[in-house]
């Protein structure tokens, strides 16, 4: 029996997970900005989940209640940070608290929680920790800047992370899925004021996105990878879900290594010499 912290179960991923771990008798501290969200889950499966109110943004809240879901089950075997939301805007529409809020959400919010669990982690020799990234972590796209700029900065703390925290037992994993029914570009999305100058730019963006997501995958579908990941003795540092995201990023690291190679002779004379 393993015991979850999950940020964000309200819905999307975070539930379906905390339902996953569930199902087969683990116990699941599951934050929410509003756990009433959770009353379905209570009402089911009894003390095996300990709802937790959290904004995952309030760093002294992060800590207690990472801190209030030791307390209770004495170990935290996953620790999964899926709190987040996407923000749709040129990056020349972004407002300054429009960017601050994304970062502040998707990066700081996983930071506090990371910070906070990893002394437990330390003591008890080991645990994993799941980051929630996405595609967008690995490459990137029109109209989602502010996105992408919150999911790069999560892939980078993280793999700084998981060579700091090898030595002590800790795993950490990138969960990098394609596009799902999550209500990520729905209600849950924040849109920046556009200006009409990229209304067509907009337009292509919107069509590209399309192409690139023909048809959005299930959450539910995951539930079976999420409990190979974590039941696994040598998890991956990164892992898709969905068709999708290998072959755009094969299409996009094949561009960037042809590019590199091509400019390497200009990049190699820039090394200069002291003498």
């Amino acid at each position: 029996m393993k015991t979850w912290f999950i940020t964000g179960t309200s819905r999307g991923f975070g539930r379906e997970w905390a339902i996953a771990a569930l199902d087969r008798g683990d116990k699941v501290a599951a934050t929410a900005r509003d756990p009433g969200a959770l009353d379905d889950l209570v009402a089911k499966y009894g003390d095996a989940i300990l709802p937790i109110k959290l904004d995952v943004t309030d760093r002294e809240a992060a800590f207690a209640a990472v801190r209030q879901a030791h307390e209770r089950s004495g170990r935290l075997d996953v620790v999964v940070n899926n709190a987040g939301y996407g923000h749709f805007g040129m990056v020349e529409e972004i407002s300054e608290a429009e960017i601050r809020a994304q970062l502040e959400t998707n990066v700081l919010g996983a930071l506090w929680v990371t910070q906070a669990a990893l002394p437990f982690l330390r003591e008890q020799g080991g645990g994993h920790i799941i980051q929630v990234s996405s595609i967008g972590g690995v490459s990137a796209f029109m109209n989602t800047g502010a996105y992408h700029a919150s999911k790069w900065a999560l892939e980078g703390f993280s793999q700084s992370l998981s060579q700091e925290v090898a030595g002590f037992g800790i795993k950490v994993t990138l969960i990098e899925p394609t596009g799902y029914s999550t209500d990520w570009s729905g209600s849950s999305a924040k849109h920046s004021t556009p200006l009409p100058v990229y209304d067509q730019i907009r337009d292509a963006a919107a069509k590209a996105r399309a192409q690139r997501f023909t048809a959005p995958g299930n959450p539910v579908a995951t539930r079976d990878a999420i409990l190979t990941l974590v039941d696994s003795e040598n998890p991956p540092l990164r892992l898709f879900l969905g068709e999708s995201p290998l072959r755009i990023a094969v299409e996009d690291y094949g561009s960037r290594l042809a590019t590199w190679a091509h400019w390497q002779q200009v990049a190699a004379a820039a090394q200069g010499t002291q003498g």
